[in-house]
């Protein structure tokens, strides 16, 4: 394979040969040029230009002069200096600049014509820098690399494992069946019997919608008794809406999926939702996943048959652009290969399952990934625009961080806005600008005037105004024009190796492809015309990539039995578990194949065979040989995720809506940064806390969690997330005991049951049957009358107590957080009244005594293990 040869020995002499010229090449002597820059360039630069424009300071204008890349990228004001040319050099323009404002050094003594010459010279010998040691490992094949390619499993081609014969035919009703009995046999285990109707309706119900069963639904089923009466279930519900909503947050965990960029600044992505529904959708749709992945990797780069379809695919892009950015990163270079390598990330533990950006800095360590492969990748990206709409800006405020011209822009027409009126914005922000950039950061401008504020910052509003003014008038995105996605960008090209990983400090190029820790036959070499994405997918779901096709049924296994059949979903590296059946997940990943890689038929498939339908129950026997149920004696119990109890709660109250969102409250953020305890924050958690959609649905600001998901592990949105951590604490109780948004959910609930016109045991029947799926057993219905009665009787005592004695405010009871009045939106948050009187809601409770009963009953009800588990 030609791609293998890349990084043997040959390629090193290439990089060593190519390495002067990364650095300069003065027409003289070499040597000589560079003990010039040593002996009279260097000092100048450390004593006149470190303090404020190196790499430990905050770079004043973004211009860095410790690093030769940093002098040619320049800083704001363009390229610092132009290798050849002095006249064309910005450096020399400043040291040389009359007005005293604007000549550099800003402090002390200028320049001597010494220095401005032995500047000038340097310049006109092409700047000439000391090259960077290539460490001499680059480019070289690690020796245990390739035994590994041949030894790790994951590497191998996919076979089609011939169907083993089992020891009782009559089990399997699919043929994966047949894998899993001939496993249990070889461990001389016997799979449990099978679940009984209500528990596998409860169970197939909440795996395929996320969603409990009605209880009408639950009646039907349990008086069809045909043989296909639960294939017409399956069917139903992998058919309707709600199908992609649960899916579809799957993948959304994977994509790292937010409403705003964390960390430092955090950012809103006003647009993200429009992704978020894509993704639903597409889910939906049963897009196979091989042009699902190709539309979000090079969604921009295929053909479109109308306008609406051409903004779907731009939209599909979103996948790339909305990880975490840090935006108060001081370096550009630093902020773009930082994106690169979320991006990098994304890619390849979604789809391949692999920590390839362990490579970034060095070899990886345990993989067979060079970080030739990984800067390989790298260059696809770095020929990419990360349209987040977004800049790098260190100690930015207001809008600074905002760049509408990076956003990509959907079809159609924005409506003309007065010519006029937007030259004159224009105008009018240019002074502004002009005269925020006169005196910020000047001792004149940091002065407190009379209200102890900064002199400059009235300068910094009035420029804020304007901006905001003009972009809301020119500005594609607030007429629903553009989204966050990726383009090509205007240069194409390979790109270096990061020397350790550091973004400045460029090694030899390295041409763009993939990795090659496994062979894909008749991979597509990258196009020298684009960035290399169409081909990157095309590689990703080629049919002759083992790993993507394994990686994505592991996963789909893994939502529906709780375990994959790799147990590390997101790792089939080295370091990743071994399948505990590998024939069964080979004909699942070639089967996937050859259905077309419709997730919809594979998950229908599990779940009409035998082994998802099994019991929970455990004997000590299969407990004592496979504790962990790796083999599928049993169907194992799995704790319903924050978003499943949040929006069965909802459902058993009445209150869930399950009509889509048409757009997300962050729509009407402006991009500017979001305080964890600023007002925007405060609105956006009270918006979620009101929703009655489901979850998917709530607004998701990194670092902001919305309070109803808070206490049973919610997915962290800044990573790929394949599999979400199961944790038990005591927060979770004393959460479902003393939770506005419980208890409002147990209210709605009483109230459901006691506007029925029905007997107490008929309302104790629908509780039971509501949150639990089930009717109550004999002595758990005498158990709840007396609950109901003690309660009662207790909470009319208190109440009459209460009544007689001197009215006193107490808080015995959990409040309602305040929220804020609603506010126009300020174009920069410093303008937000902070002493705003706030709104307080009325705490949770019912109107008497009865009602207090029937919310304490069903509160319990949803505390208890029963509710939280599907078994």
């Amino acid at each position: 394979m030609a791609r293998k040869t890349r990084f043997l020995a040959p390629l090193a002499l290439v990089f060593v040969m190519a390495a002067p010229a990364v650095f300069g090449d003065p027409p003289g002597d070499r040597a000589a040029g560079l003990e010039w820059f040593e002996t009279k360039v260097r000092p100048i630069l450390v004593d006149h230009c470190y303090t404020c424009h190196s790499a430990d300071t905050k770079p004043a204008g973004g211009l860095r002069v410790d690093d030769r890349n940093g002098l040619l990228a320049g800083g704001n004001s363009g390229a610092a200096v132009v290798p050849g040319d002095p006249a064309a050099s910005l450096l020399l323009k400043r040291v040389n600049h009359t007005d005293a404002k604007r000549r550099m050094p800003k402090e002390g003594q200028p320049l001597t014509a010494e220095q401005v010459a032995a500047l000038s010279r340097w310049i006109s010998d092409g700047a000439p820098w000391p090259p960077l040691k290539v460490p001499t490992s680059l480019g070289q094949s690690n020796e245990w690399y390739e035994p590994l390619k041949k030894e790790h499993w994951a590497w191998q081609p996919l076979t089609n494992p011939k169907l083993p014969a089992v020891s009782d035919p009559s089990w399997p009703r699919d043929d994966l069946d047949r894998f899993i009995l001939a496993g249990l046999t070889k461990a001389e285990l016997e799979p449990v019997e099978d679940a009984d109707r209500v528990s596998l309706l409860r169970r197939v119900s909440f795996d395929l919608t996320g969603l409990p069963p009605a209880p009408e639904e639950i009646d039907a089923f349990l008086k069809e008794a045909s043989a296909d009466s639960f294939a017409r279930i399956v069917d139903a519900l992998i058919a309707s809406p709600q199908f992609g909503e649960r899916w579809g947050q799957h993948w959304l965990d994977l994509a790292r999926y937010a409403d705003s960029t964390g960390p430092s600044r955090n950012i809103p992505y006003p647009h993200a939702w429009k992704y978020r529904n894509y993704v639903i959708d597409a889910v939906n749709a049963d897009v196979p996943f091989d042009r699902f992945v190709t539309e979000q990797i090079a969604g921009d780069l295929l053909p479109a048959k109308s306008s609406a379809e051409r903004d779907r695919l731009l939209i599909a892009t979103g996948f790339l652009a909305l990880g975490v950015k840090d935006v108060n990163q001081r370096f550009m270079v630093r902020f773009v290969m930082d994106n690169v390598d979320d991006q990098i990330d994304a890619v390849s533990r979604s789809i391949l399952g692999l920590t390839v950006t362990c490579a970034r800095c060095h070899d990886h360590k345990f993989d067979p990934i060079p970080t030739t492969d990984y800067y390989a990748l790298a260059g696809i990206f770095t020929s990419t625009d990360n349209c987040a709409g977004l800049r790098n800006k260190m100690g930015g405020g207001g809008l600074e961080y905002y760049d509408p011209s990076m956003l990509v822009r959907l079809s159609g027409d924005a409506p003309a806005a007065p010519e006029q009126k937007v030259r004159a914005l224009e105008a009018k922000v240019a002074e502004a600008k002009k005269a925020w950039d006169s005196i910020r950061g000047t001792p004149e401008g940091l002065a407190k005037g009379p209200n102890g504020l900064p002199v400059q910052r009235p300068y910094r509003l009035e420029y804020e105004r304007l901006r905001g003014e003009l972009l809301a008038l020119t500005d594609p995105a607030t007429q629903g024009l553009a989204v966050h996605g990726a383009r090509d960008a205007k240069e194409i090209g390979d790109t270096e190796v990061r020397i350790r990983g550091q973004a400045e400090k460029l090694g030899p190029k390295v041409p763009r492809g993939f990795l090659t820790a496994f062979e894909v036959s008749k991979a597509p070499s990258v196009s020298a015309k684009q960035s290399g994405r169409l081909e990157l997918a095309g590689w990703l779901t080629s049919s002759r990539n083992a790993l993507a096709p394994r990686v994505i049924v592991n996963r789909v296994w893994y939502h529906l039995f709780g375990r994959g059949i790799v147990s590390t979903v997101d790792n089939f590296g080295t370091t990743g578990d071994q399948p505990s059946n590998p024939e069964l997940l080979d004909h699942l990943a070639t089967r996937f194949i050859r259905d077309g890689w419709s997730i919809k038929r594979l998950v229908r498939a599990v779940v009409l065979g035998r082994a998802y339908q099994l019991s929970s129950k455990a004997t000590p026997k299969h407990l004592a040989a496979d504790p962990a149920n790796a083999l599928i004696w049993r169907h194992s119990p799995r704790r319903l995720d924050s978003a499943e109890l949040r929006d069965a709660m909802l459902a058993a109250s009445g209150d869930l809506n399950l009509k889509r969102r048409s757009a997300s409250p962050i729509e009407g953020l402006k991009m500017v940064e979001i305080r964890d305890n600023g007002p925007e924050a405060r609105a956006i958690l009270e918006n979620a806390d009101a929703s009655k959609q489901r979850s998917v649905y709530l607004p998701l600001l990194r670092g902001i969690t919305p309070r109803p998901l808070e206490a049973f592990d919610p997915v962290d949105q800044t990573l790929v997330t394949g599999t979400r951590q199961v944790t038990t604490v005591p927060g979770q109780a004393l959460y479902l005991l003393n939770s506005a948004f419980v208890r409002r959910q147990a209210l709605g609930l009483a109230s459901r049951l006691l506007d029925q016109s029905a007997t107490d045991e008929d309302r104790i029947r629908g509780l039971y049957r509501l949150v639990l799926g089930r009717s109550p057993k004999a002595v758990e219905a005498q158990r709840s009358r007396e609950f109901l009665a003690e309660y009662q009787t207790a909470q009319a005592e208190l109440d009459a107590a209460a009544s007689a004695r001197p009215q006193v405010a107490l808080a015995t009871e959990p409040v309602a957080r305040a929220r804020p009045k609603p506010q126009p939106q300020p174009a920069n948050p410093d303008e937000v009244d902070q002493t705003a009187e706030p709104i307080v809601e009325p705490i949770v409770r019912g109107s008497d005594a009865r009602t207090e009963a029937w919310l304490a009953l069903a509160q319990t009800l949803f505390g208890t293990a029963e509710f939280r588990y599907v078994r």
